[in-house]
């Protein structure tokens, strides 16, 4: 009988994603799809932020557009306006990101529905204080005149190909931090807290704090890929950077990949955004979304772990075999 499969240790998974992450580059893929995959990475960078606080911090959001249009309004301002380098401001957007989710903190006494329709609200909040601060923000306008990514030891950022290798090595390390925090006494106490908050409590552990730890974590990963966003578009709009796609479209990937991994968002975020740009809308122009939910629903029903959950049973069950 064969024994059953060792897992893959963290460095050999990063490396086999990195491999496949980089294939498009590597067989000479077209603009078109460069574009369509650096839109899924940045989802994908969202969906792993969001997977990080729902899996180990136990709270469900779906307020992430907030981090998201704060991270990506910080970077274009701090660029434009103050001049400061992008590869500074990115960072910087984030880190405003995180500050920014210090608001959110007394939403941390709640919980379940509670805590994701406060977060929402915030979300709505921040949304409507960029349309409102005009002189700073270009309010309903946007802004349009900021840098874009530059040259890094003669990789132009700027391209596409630059922004998709750029955005793949941020993913991978994403990936590693989340498997880091997971294998940690701190991923181990925060999983605690996920399952009986009370319990946790009871032997000493500051739950409030380690959530508002994690809150801020997310927050800081969600408004990097903000910012990164920002600077590859090229341009900014309330309605666009804290659009609900930012805080639904995540959820989706997460489910549909399986939360509870930690490539289960990356690769859930990449196979929705393909499935949603190139087949959905293909087949239905207005409304596309509509498959989105169907295809969600068949793999919640088939897979209740996900895509990455149904791959492991069908491979475990071959080598089992």
């Amino acid at each position: 009988m064969a024994s059953p499969r060792a897992p893959l240790p963290g460095l050999a998974l990063a490396a086999a994603f990195l491999v496949l992450a980089a294939l498009p580059l590597l067989l000479g893929a077209s603009n078109y799809l460069l574009g369509l995959l650096i839109s899924a990475l940045i989802l994908a960078g969202v969906a792993l932020a969001w997977a990080l606080l729902g899996n180990l911090g136990g709270m469900v959001s779906f307020g992430h557009a907030a981090f998201f249009g704060v991270g990506g309004y910080a970077s274009a301002l701090l660029a434009g306006k103050l001049g400061l380098p992008v590869l500074l401001t990115v960072p910087l957007g984030g880190l405003l990101a995180a500050l920014a989710s210090l608001a959110m903190l007394p939403a941390l006494r709640l919980s379940g529905p509670y805590f994701a329709l406060a977060i929402l609200a915030y979300a709505q909040i921040f949304r409507i204080l960029a349309t409102e601060a005009s002189s700073l923000t270009g309010g309903a306008a946007g802004l349009q005149r900021y840098p874009g990514l530059p040259t890094v030891f003669g990789l132009d950022l700027a391209s596409r190909p630059g922004a998709y290798a750029l955005l793949v090595a941020l993913v991978a390390l994403g990936c590693l931090a989340y498997a880091a925090i997971r294998r940690s006494a701190l991923g181990l106490a925060l999983r605690a807290i996920a399952e009986s908050e009370d319990a946790t409590r009871v032997v000493g552990v500051n739950s409030v704090l380690l959530k508002a730890w994690m809150l801020a974590l997310s927050a800081f990963i969600t408004g990097l890929f903000g910012a990164l966003n920002a600077h590859i578009i090229g341009f900014l709009e309330p309605d666009y950077a804290f659009a609900g796609s930012w805080s639904v479209l995540p959820i989706i990937a997460s489910v549909f990949g399986g939360y509870r991994t930690v490539l289960g968002p990356v690769g859930g975020a990449v196979v929705i955004y393909l499935f949603d740009q190139v087949v959905a809308k293909g087949l239905i122009a207005v409304g596309h979304q509509i498959l989105l939910g169907l295809l969600l629903v068949a793999m919640v029903l088939a897979a209740p772990n996900g895509l990455l959950g149904l791959l492991e049973r069908k491979g475990g069950a071959r080598a089992g075999a």
